[in-house]
């Protein structure tokens, strides 16, 4: 079943219907591209598509296309094959992180193993580049360079900060990388394949590339502030696999006394479920988090000064108001 439409306040019920409509396509499409002829291959290709998940990047490729011509069969196609993409490197992201749980239903490495998970994400990744073929050269350079960006924000989302570089600086650059990227370019290929002029979709792209940072700097607060049911995998996941998200750093970052055991639990394995939900206890609890909610805020607030060009429309202001979704939704 598609997922419902994200929450767009204001928007009008053509609209919503128009959107809903499309991710309808994008979902039937999705499926007829990854189906194989070997049952298990079929099975475990469409194991997360059929977990559901946001649909978010799609979303913004039909919502992006309202600023010119619509929704068309280019537009679905492209907002099909940046949805692969992301759910290929989940299948990748969960390898890494060891994780159990994905869209509330067992990880690809899970359910199958990692061997065949990181397959099945190259097949996925493979599929993505097929039907991006289609759209064009243009497309397909930009799709190249999207996964090589994403690529490197996970191996440097892996590693600890340089000696001598600002950590949030380096994680907030991961962050336009590891996540940034992709939902700019699910924001561009909206804008390109619906005609709209360069400058539009240079707009989208900006606006797109700081909408997915909000949109993971949000994730990391979900991370620690979600219980599993609004979350659809486990909390603390960041925490565990020793991430130092942005309110992680905040708090490692205090001087305050009374802050030791925090600051001792984040800079020790985690692996204990006890030490765990203590850290998540007393992080939760921390200004830290805080902090780390007005930073995400900003961020998304500068998302929505890129529109300010574009002339006012119902699209326009359903962009604004998803950037104000992403960073108010809990799960």
């Amino acid at each position: 079943m598609t997922p419902a439409v994200f929450v767009l306040p204001g928007t009008s019920e053509e609209l919503s219907a128009r959107l809903q409509a499309g991710l309808d396509e994008v979902d039937l499409l999705l499926r007829r591209e990854v189906d194989h002829d070997d049952p298990f291959i079929a099975e475990a290709n469409t194991h997360l598509i059929e977990a559901g998940g946001k649909r978010f990047r799609p979303l913004l490729t039909l919502l992006a296309s309202e600023l010119g011509t619509g929704i068309n069969g280019d537009v679905v196609a492209a907002a099909a094959g940046v949805e692969l993409t992301h759910v290929a490197s989940l299948c990748h992201d969960d390898v890494m992180d060891e994780a159990h749980v994905r869209r509330g239903a067992p990880s690809a490495n899970a359910k199958y193993g990692n061997s065949t998970a990181i397959l099945v994400g190259d097949m996925l990744f493979g599929t993505a580049s097929s039907i991006i073929a289609d759209l064009g050269a243009d497309a397909v350079k930009i799709q190249a360079e999207t996964f090589v960006r994403l690529c490197a924000g996970q191996i440097r989302d892996d590693r600890p900060s340089p000696s001598g570089q600002d950590p949030v600086d380096y994680y907030l650059g991961v962050l336009a990388d590891k996540t940034g990227v992709l939902i700019a370019t699910a924001a561009r290929y909206g804008a390109m394949f619906s005609g709209c002029d360069q400058r539009t979709v240079e707009i989208m792209r900006e606006y797109g590339e700081r909408l997915g940072m909000a949109f993971q700097l949000a994730d990391d607060l979900i991370d620690v502030s979600s219980d599993a049911e609004d979350l659809g995998k486990t909390p603390g996941t960041d925490l565990r696999e020793g991430k130092r998200t942005l309110p992680v750093l905040y708090a490692l970052a205090s001087t305050d006394p009374a802050d030791e055991r925090l600051r001792d639990l984040l800079q020790a394995e985690l692996r204990d479920q006890g030490l765990l939900d203590e850290a998540l206890g007393l992080l939760r609890a921390h200004p830290a988090m805080e902090r780390a909610r007005e930073h995400t805020a900003t961020v998304a607030r500068s998302a929505q000064d890129v529109l300010d060009p574009l002339p006012d429309s119902e699209a326009k202001t359903a962009l604004r108001a998803l950037a104000t979704s992403v960073v108010t939704r809990v799960g």
